[in-house]
């Protein structure tokens, strides 16, 4: 895809979920399952995939497993098939991590599968200087468009100030950024930077604030640069909470995009809803317990609805906390609203045949 085409699809505002991993009791890759999950994100609305992300576990990476090529090439395969089918392009963005070196092999294994973007991961950079970050972007950008991630400290980021970002946005090869600390300080640093870079009409902010998703994309961040007023926005998600449930982030976010444009008031029953979604993603993603438990969180959904075996993950150690599995089944009884049950109920044998 060509970068113009992807800057329009982001600018115009898509759900992207964070792709999960399905394997076996054995921990093995399940490719029956794996293949079903891209197909119901896209049949779903999805306007792209995220592969190789931590919802998809780092740890596909290790020797042991070996599973970063295998994983990548499924999605893009599946996606490619539904593009000839259905003739709608589908975004598709790899995850990249670790240091240069590495990172530059996973972008170029990235690049001949057909990917569109990287989300790049600097969590393996803690003391960096912003300086050195800007550095390591810039190589990777030489490979693909770069999708810039600020990740919450929980799950293994690192702080990046304001500063850092506006050294990011100078980098010609960025398409988007994918905000994601969980903090509403650090949120604002990433617009104010993207407002005062002169390129909000070309780089797309994405949400990754699982906690705050509405109003992220409901609200106008408006800044004073060099005497005039510039407003940026969220377009769309790059959300593991968008690899559940996701025909219905479908319908939220394309009724969130008919209000923004309209300049309508905000419902009321929309600020209800917000409310719903983020008490559904504290149970998901295991907030009360510092997140340990999100991925398999994701899964155990995904288990209930018949789109994966089991809530396996690479690691064994790696499950449900203690009474994560009965807040799910408390926001699962609370907001039925919300789920895609029928939905996937009525299409689910497809995906998986």
């Amino acid at each position: 895809m060509e970068l113009n085409e992807l800057r329009k699809l982001l600018a115009a505002g898509v759900v992207i979920p964070a792709h999960p991993l399905a394997v076996t009791a054995r921990r093995k890759l399940d490719e029956k399952h794996q293949r079903g999950l891209t197909r119901y994100y896209l049949d779903a609305g999805a306007g792209g995939i995220a592969v190789g992300v931590h919802t998809t576990q780092f740890a596909i990476r290790a020797a042991k497993h070996d599973l970063f090529s295998p994983v990548l090439s499924m999605a893009s395969e599946e996606a490619a098939a539904f593009e000839k089918r259905m003739g709608r392009p589908v975004v598709k963005v790899a995850g990249v991590v670790g240091p240069t070196p590495r990172a530059l092999q996973e972008a170029e294994i990235a690049l001949k599968l057909g990917y569109d973007a990287v989300l790049l991961s600097l969590g393996w950079a803690r003391g960096k200087s912003t300086q050195e970050l800007a550095a390591h972007c810039r190589e990777i950008a030489k490979i693909l468009p770069l999708f810039g991630f600020y990740l919450q400290q929980a799950a293994g980021g690192i702080p990046l100030p304001w500063q850092f970002w506006r050294l990011f946005l100078e980098i010609d090869n960025v398409a988007a950024i994918k905000v994601a600390p969980f903090n509403r300080y650090q949120t604002i640093d990433v617009a104010r930077a993207l407002a005062e870079s002169g390129r909000s009409e070309e780089v797309a902010l994405y949400t990754g604030n699982d906690d705050s998703i509405v109003p992220d994309l409901l609200t106008p961040f408006t800044y004073s640069v060099g005497g005039r007023r510039v407003e940026v926005r969220f377009r769309g998600g790059l959300l593991g909470h968008w690899a559940v449930w996701t025909h219905g982030a479908v319908k939220i976010l394309d009724r969130i995009k008919g209000i923004t444009c309209a300049g309508a008031p905000v419902p009321a029953d929309l600020l209800r809803q917000s409310a719903e979604i983020t008490d559904a993603n504290a149970a998901f993603f295991d907030a009360a317990n510092g997140f340990r438990g999100c991925i398999a969180g994701i899964h155990e959904v995904l288990v209930r609805q018949g789109l994966m075996a089991g809530r396996w993950c690479l690691d064994p150690r790696e499950d449900l906390s203690p009474g994560q599995k009965e807040e799910i089944d408390r926001v699962t009884a609370a907001y039925p609203h919300l789920s895609d049950d029928e939905f996937v109920n009525a299409n689910r044998q497809r995906w998986l045949d």
